[in-house]
């Protein structure tokens, strides 16, 4: 079997698992706890039982069309449609993926068309929109499954303007595809959706007047029904109005305002892409406009913002994962994994899924498929494949080392993911009491027996000296942090090759960590009961029911085994020795974890075995790196463009095209060129590609980080943004 094969197999068995997954998940709940919007329209009380309008209580904000649709589904039996319905959803969610995988801009390999259809099914999968859909048993898949099938090519103008319609029969903010279907030249498919989008409503007014009466007009268009607008579940611009304290006349004449700007400035860019050939990017821009503009935008319904991933944004081959990786962690994770627990930033995770479809709507400068940068961005310098003494090392053969720094937004994406991932594996690692201290008493009890139990002696003299515990203490949760997160600022922007390479084995270090947390819940000697330790950071402690504060909740106290404290230490120090000019800063280095574990044992917050642990994930932390890149050294010198040659490169081509000099010599990308190879040409380890050079010199000519004396002709965003 071939390789493509063998991955497609792969994410086609990841899809199953993870749509599965969550199918259980939705069907283990309680019956009066899955399906509850679906209860609401069609359970036994629901609201298309009873006499009344559908509206009573407002719980029911579809359209009457919607209401209409799903009469039928009134006298089936609950248990055997809450199971039916969900299996639709999943075969729903398998359907959109494999249309999205169909309707991506051309040309597309064959391989890339297969592997997209279960990469789509996996993301949707776990977006927060599908997953919310499953569990209200919601339909709001099925106006985005209609809309992107009136898109593919085959698809005459009658059967795209009837999907259309019918879409915006369900979601009326969705006809605004018509308007885009006219603006491209298709007007007899925009007349079939206005068509069919009366008749439906037509349909639904004759056969439930009050109902429509109470919709399109009491509340216009479904404004004010369901929850509160002004919670942050309403993720649209007159959510956002409302939420910043705006209401009455003002708060309206407002939002007409925005929402008129965002509906011209987002549909022309639809428009734009739709006639550059990539009509699911056309769609999406529409959806993310159709969400902001409606009164209510709820999360079932922003499906559309993870379909505008498949813009492509950047000329750079290392900036094209910022925005999808981006709106996939906008789109499936929540805001406190988002952001920290600041107030500003805050604000701005509340409001994530609106400002990321604004983004995409009227912001971002997607690429036109006539840029010369559609399929051949500017590659990342690397170094030649390391070699090794053992034949199986490296593992990862096609490896190079870049030698440029990533992008910094997705490294703090990505860290700040990682960093929540830490925090809530090692918060559900076991920490049963009981056996984490019998798993205590045995480390213990093995220290005794190799004659190096000195904690508790050492804790007593900590603990009888004021001056040392309050210093310990201080070092103990100060620097736990700050120190590795100062070293990888510091190595991002003075020494961003060897941040590439610090960066790998700590990440593996901390993943070694969280396997022995979980396999090895382990009290440390604080709170092991009757061996008379004292907890010299918190204070003495009821052993029964510690309390430590905001750590008590946040952190699982019984996750002692292998010590962070000393292993983030340890990579710290090797690093400050591996790049530190002189020697006593190296010295210092080598101190640091040292001291540190000195720290750890005088308070009682771990065994000395603890620490030896922490040193054994990071070794195997910088071994695995080594086998599987075979990069066994930092390297000795990086290779980036300098923030002088680049201004004075810039400088040049403005000044050309002011006509206040000559033009740029060839010969100068050359030289930055060279620039860029700088350093990485004194041993064959570090030399860089050709072609990875003939793309820095591009990088640099076109001034590397945007072209800031122009655009090209071909590379222009509709919108001059």
């Amino acid at each position: 079997m071939s390789r493509t094969g063998v991955v497609l197999g792969a994410l086609w068995l990841l899809a199953g698992l993870l749509a599965a997954r969550q199918a259980a998940a939705v069907l283990r709940l309680p019956p009066d706890e899955r399906l509850t919007a679906l209860e609401t329209w069609i359970g036994e009380d629901g609201v298309l039982h009873v006499s009344g309008s559908l509206y009573e209580g407002s719980t029911f904000t579809g359209t009457p069309f919607s209401g209409l649709a799903l009469k039928p589904l009134a006298r089936a039996a609950e248990q055997s449609l809450g199971v039916a319905w969900t299996l639709g959803t999943l075969l729903l969610v398998v359907a959109l993926g494999l249309v999205v995988a169909r309707s991506l801009p051309g040309p597309v390999s064959r391989s890339a068309e297969l592997l997209a259809a279960p990469v789509a099914i996996s993301v949707m999968a776990l977006s927060l929109p599908v997953r919310n859909t499953f569990t209200l048993g919601q339909s709001s898949i099925i106006p985005v499954l209609l809309v992107l099938l009136a898109l593919l090519p085959r698809t005459s103008d009658r059967q795209s303007g009837l999907l259309v319609g019918l879409a915006s029969a369900l979601q009326p903010a969705l006809l605004l595809f018509a308007v885009v279907q006219w603006l491209t030249g298709r007007r007899r498919a925009a007349g079939f959706a206005g068509g069919t989008f009366a008749v439906c409503t037509a349909l639904a007014w004759a056969a439930m007047p009050r109902d429509s009466w109470t919709y399109w007009v009491h509340h216009i268009g479904g404004a004010g029904l369901g929850g509160a607008a002004d919670g942050p579940a309403n993720q649209s611009l007159h959510g956002l109005l409302l939420r910043t304290g705006l209401e009455g006349p003002v708060e309206l004449a407002l939002l007409a305002v925005l929402a008129g700007g965002v509906v011209a400035l987002g549909l022309r860019r639809a428009v734009f892409y739709a006639e550059d050939g990539q009509l699911l990017l056309s769609a999406a821009i529409t959806g993310c406009v159709a969400l902001a503009v409606s009164p209510t935008s709820w999360q079932h319904q922003q499906l559309w913002i993870l379909l505008a991933a498949a813009g492509r944004v950047g000329r750079r081959r290392s900036d094209r994962l910022v925005w999808p990786v981006s709106v996939v962690l906008v789109m499936t994770l929540s805001r406190t994994v988002l952001m920290p627990d600041i107030e500003l930033l805050g604000h701005i995770a509340n409001n994530g899924p609106l400002l990321a479809a604004l983004a995409a709507a009227l912001v971002l400068p997607f690429l036109p498929r006539t840029s010369p940068y559609w399929d051949d961005p500017v590659e990342t310098p690397t170094a030649e494949r390391e070699r090794s003494r053992l034949r199986c090392v490296p593992l990862l053969r096609s490896y190079r080392r870049p030698l440029t720094r990533p992008n910094l937004l997705l490294e703090l994406m990505l860290i700040r993911v990682g960093y929540f991932v830490y925090c809530y594996i090692r918060g559900s690692a076991p920490d049963r009491r009981s056996l984490a201290e019998e798993n205590g008493g045995q480390l213990f009890s093995l220290e005794s027996r190799l004659h190096i139990d000195i904690e508790h002696w050492f804790n007593q003299i900590v603990a009888d000296a004021p001056w040392l515990r309050d210093s310990m203490g201080w070092y103990y949760a100060k620097l736990h942090f700050f120190v590795p997160l100062t070293l990888l600022a510091w190595l991002y922007l003075v020494r961003p090759a060897a941040y590439r390479w610090a960066r790998a084995p700590l990440a593996f270090a901390t993943l070694f960590a969280l396997i022995g947390f979980w396999l090895y819940p382990l009290a440390p000697p604080r709170l092991m009961p009757g061996l008379g330790f004292v907890d010299t950071t918190h204070g003495p402690q009821d052993l029964a029911n510690p309390d430590f504060g905001a750590l008590t909740k946040l952190s699982n106290q019984y996750a002692a085994i292998p010590s962070l404290h000393v292993g983030w230490s340890l990579w710290s120090g090797v690093v400050i020795a591996m790049v530190a000019p002189k020697l006593w800063i190296k010295l210092l280095g080598l101190m640091y974890p040292v001291l540190t574990t000195v720290v750890v044992v005088g308070t009682a917050n771990h065994y000395l075995l603890d620490a030896v642990g922490g040193a054994v994930v990071v070794s195997s932390g910088f071994a695995l790196q080594y086998a599987l890149t075979g990069t066994a050294r930092m390297p000795s010198a990086d290779a980036h463009v300098t923030t002088v040659s680049r201004l004075k490169e810039i400088l040049a081509r403005v000044g050309a095209k002011a006509g206040l000099g000559e033009p740029a010599k060839a010969a100068e990308p050359a030289k930055a060129a060279e620039t860029v190879t700088a350093g990485a040409t004194a041993k064959p380890a570090e030399t860089v590609t050709a072609s990875a050079t003939a793309k820095a010199a591009e990088t640099v000519t076109a001034g590397a980080d945007g072209r800031d004396g122009g655009r090209h002709s071909g590379d222009a965003s509709p919108t001059g943004s």
